[in-house]
């Protein structure tokens, strides 16, 4: 191997030559030197390897062919000498005239992955960025899986290493749960499209291993609906702990089914955020001013003179929709065009289950990068503690609800107490209409059984036919000239 034999300055040429880093140890520069050869296998770059190598040879050959002073020797030391000579003249031409074909060589060793046609200009495949990790290095950028046959199911393996610095990132990074470090050397795969940043998707039978380990691949969501096909959760697949946290070359397999797609994949060096950690994070960086809100709901609220319908009002819910309890830390997306808001901690920790990022009032997508804290309903959570909802006004002021509730309870009629002095014969018999066309308060003695009312409703009635005396008979009147049957 050419690259494995030049000393520092040589490395440091050849790094130098595609803009890469010339700053580290010697073990460094071979590593970076050797990935470059493996994924950005262009002829420019050969050339320049080839260049180097023969630049080196060639000056000891030089020093080689020099003619050396005459020297008194025997026969047989001067006829081993001059095989060994020989010898060396015939290796050296060897290697330096012979043409390798290097990309070739590679490309067997790495089954395809990484094998790329001549370098021309062409747009690389981007990943999105997730919110739970954040990238420390680029260990393999997106790379094709090329299928090698017709199989349906293919191999592709890479190799790589990681530097001492890397690796003490890893040692020293803290435990997010037993046996997983936040800091963690990833697998990343999307398909192979240039146009825009790209979702992790896995390819059919996917299977990872590292260093003759399987890793373990996120299963599948079960799904309650008949004839609707389950999803799987497409995260970034960890390797950390199956690699050797060394200088040790690594070698990764992965196992994918070739069924038309085209599928990339790339290894990052990240390090794994808690919700909570985002939280603290969009605490200090996403807090939107309360005067810039209350600009806000003036400007939802203005008069819009093409409209016939004026806005005097807009009532915000202070319960999250998420999970119907008092909000906390009020949140929603600045691409949201509501002023509703949902909580904060429940909805990061929602997606850190299962990261959907999708606005839970309007459906729409609502990333961490977007999210912003209001600030006005934050100050009117600390300000208005004993009510459920708020109305915002034209002039961006606000006022709760709470009033309005307390007199949808309240009885139409007043309510007077049982025993007192107003029920007790003070009050005149209640009507239908009082004064002024206003019903009087209806008075229930509740103390009085049915039976008993019953009997002194009788009673009255007989008292009252005492009173009156006999009804006296029914006249009736003849016209003159009749004469009655009896």
């Amino acid at each position: 191997n050419m690259v494995m034999s030049f000393r520092v300055s040589d490395l440091q040429m050849l790094l130098g030559f595609v803009g890469r880093s010339k700053s580290g140890l010697k073990h460094e520069l071979v590593t970076r030197a050797l990935q470059l050869v493996q994924f950005d296998c262009s002829p420019e770059v050969f050339k320049k390897i080839k260049e180097l190598y023969e630049t080196r040879y060639a000056k000891k050959s030089s020093e080689v062919a020099q003619p050396q002073p005459q020297q008194h020797r025997s026969p047989e030391a001067l006829s081993i000498h001059s095989s060994y000579d020989r010898g060396n003249t015939v290796a050296r031409t060897s290697i330096s005239t012979t043409n390798i074909d290097y990309p070739a060589l590679y490309g067997k060793y790495l089954n395809g992955l990484g094998r790329l046609p001549p370098k021309v200009a062409k747009p690389e495949v981007r990943l999105v960025k997730l919110p739970f990790y954040t990238t420390l290095d680029e260990l393999l950028k997106p790379t094709e899986l090329v299928p090698q046959s017709n199989e349906k199911l293919q191999e592709s393996p890479c190799i790589f290493a990681l530097t001492p610095r890397q690796v003490e990132l890893i040692r020293n990074s803290k435990e997010l749960q037993p046996g997983v470090k936040s800091v963690q050397v990833v697998l990343r795969i999307c398909y192979t499209d240039t146009s825009s940043p790209q979702e992790d998707q896995y390819p059919p039978n996917i299977a990872v291993k590292v260093n003759h380990n399987y890793c373990s691949v996120p299963g599948y969501y079960p799904s309650n609906k008949p004839g609707v096909e389950p999803k799987r959760p497409c995260r970034p697949i960890n390797l950390t702990h199956f690699m050797y946290l060394s200088a040790a070359t690594n070698r990764i397999t992965v196992t994918w089914g070739n069924y038309g797609k085209s599928y990339s994949v790339g290894l990052y060096l990240v390090r794994q955020m808690t919700s909570a950690e985002l939280l603290q994070r969009l605490k200090t960086i996403g807090v939107k001013h309360p005067e810039l809100c209350k600009a806000l709901v003036k400007e939802k609220l203005r008069l819009d003179p093409d409209s016939e319908i004026a806005t005097t009002g807009v009532r915000v819910s202070l319960i999250c929709p998420l999970v119907k309890m008092r909000l906390s830390v009020p949140c929603r997306a600045e691409t949201c065009a509501h002023l509703q808001c949902f909580d904060a901690v429940f909805y990061l920790q929602m997606n850190e289950k299962k990261p959907t990022w999708m606005c839970p009032v309007c459906d729409k997508p609502a990333p961490y990068d977007q999210l912003i804290i209001d600030g006005l309903l934050s100050k009117i959570l600390t300000e208005c503690e004993d009510a459920d909802e708020i109305e915002y006004l034209v002039d961006g002021s606000w006022c709760p609800i709470r009033a309005e509730k307390e007199r949808s309870c309240s009885p139409q009629c007043p309510i007077l107490v049982l025993g007192s002095s107003d029920v007790n014969g003070l009050l005149p018999t209640p009507n239908g209409n009082g004064e002024n066309g206003k019903a009087t308060a209806d008075v229930v003695d509740l103390t009085l059984d049915s039976s008993s009312s019953e009997e002194e409703e009788e009673e009255d009635e007989e008292e009252d036919d005492d009173d009156e005396g006999p009804q006296p008979k029914r006249r009736c009147s003849y016209e003159k000239g009749l004469v009655s049957a009896c």
